[in-house]
């Protein structure tokens, strides 16, 4: 190694320092200021929006999203806090995106649907060490899940419109791969419930949020959403929760498509409602915190853009007509903060961007009565 002198060793060593010097010098965090306290002008007071914000690095993004959506004229939005976010380690929350998320939709009038659902690591293992999935939590863990709830809510609940215990129970992927099961979902309701009416008995709980399928008894795929409210109730479940959160997504069918059990439409809402009233709550609402029309254009199950604003607006029509036990009408999805570069980036009102979609323009204009 003649060739390694003394020269040749200084030069490799300033350029380690120099490198190591470069990595030192970070940017400082970008302060964002927050606007003068806003409320939210509206004429439509079920108009609401899920959002992803809980993925959005730059804090300028969250503030730049809840300010279009109050411009937009919705006063509610519907946001996932994963629980494997908020504590990686038993007995460690990290809050510091939700906080976040919560401080700038209060700053905009905006209340906040909260979807809690996500497992961490340590609350998922098996014994034989076989790989799980996020959305795997054994009976084992029901209790851990809750006491995560109970924080979250007793931490959040003046910001609250209510919560979501888990989303699409009645789905396979959603329950871990493993087969869907009524009884088991009410015995996680129920432990959620306990401990989230001790911490924050005014918070509003949701069960669900139901897919909307059609999938038969025994299915490997999940469980047909009015078989699988039946189930739930059946097991007990009104007992553990305050509304019933569904989605109701209007793929290729108009918005005033009549319902039917062999049908996915948006107004197949109208079943479920049957049932609830079936079992005597019908004083109970219904929180449609996922629907929509997609208008990807290559996607087969998609509209036109034209067809989506019809679509979009006849429905929050009919449902202010006809639905008076609808607490909240919540479209997927206001944006996302990567696009994902195929058919799910048809169903947002803002491109990654920040380029608003013409139905952005049309819910403005239904809502508040002016646009841009």
């Amino acid at each position: 190694m003649s060739w390694l002198n003394l020269d040749t060793m200084t030069w490799c060593l300033k350029g380690v320092a120099a490198v190591w010097l470069i990595a030192q010098i970070a940017p400082a965090p970008q302060h964002v200021l927050l606007d003068a306290p806003q409320t939210v002008v509206t004429n439509a007071p079920q108009l609401c929006v899920h959002t992803r914000l809980i993925d959005e690095v730059p804090e300028f993004r969250m503030q730049q999203s809840l300010r279009a959506v109050r411009e937009m004229g919705a006063g509610t939005i519907v946001e996932f806090f994963p629980w494997a976010y908020v504590e990686r380690r038993p007995g460690q929350d990290d809050w510091s995106q939700p906080d976040k998320i919560f401080k700038h939709a209060r700053n905009q009038g905006i209340r906040v649907i909260a979807r809690l659902g996500l497992v961490p690591e340590w609350a998922r293992q098996r014994e034989d060490g076989t790989p799980t999935t996020f959305n795997e939590l054994p009976a084992e863990s029901y209790d851990n899940f809750a006491a995560y709830a109970a924080r979250f809510t007793a931490r959040y609940r003046d910001d609250l419109a209510a919560i979501i215990v888990w989303n699409e129970p009645n789905l396979t992927f959603e329950w871990g791969f493993r087969p869907v099961s009524p009884v088991e979902y009410t015995a996680l309701l129920a432990a959620t419930a306990s401990a989230v009416r001790a911490a924050a008995p005014d918070v509003t709980i949701l069960a669900g949020a139901l897919a909307a399928t059609l999938e038969p008894a025994g299915s490997a795929n999940g469980l047909e959403d009015i078989l699988y409210l039946r189930g739930i109730l059946d097991a007990g479940a009104a007992a553990y929760f305050d509304g019933l959160a569904v989605h109701s997504y209007g793929l290729r069918s108009a918005a005033l498509d009549a319902p039917a059990r062999d049908r996915l439409n948006f107004r197949r809402v109208e079943l479920l409602r049957d049932v609830l009233d079936e079992y005597g709550l019908d004083e109970m609402k219904v929180w449609i915190t996922e629907f929509g029309w997609n208008d990807h254009p290559r996607w087969a199950g998609a509209v036109s853009p034209a067809q989506r604003v019809i679509n979009t607006l006849d429905a929050f029509r009919w449902a202010d007509a006809q639905w008076p036990w609808l607490a909240a009408q919540c479209l997927w999805v206001f944006r996302y903060p990567t696009p994902a570069n195929s058919y799910p980036d048809g169903f947002v009102l803002a491109t990654t961007d920040f380029d608003l979609k013409p139905l952005y323009f049309a819910l403005q204009t239904y809502a508040t009565g002016s646009a841009p």
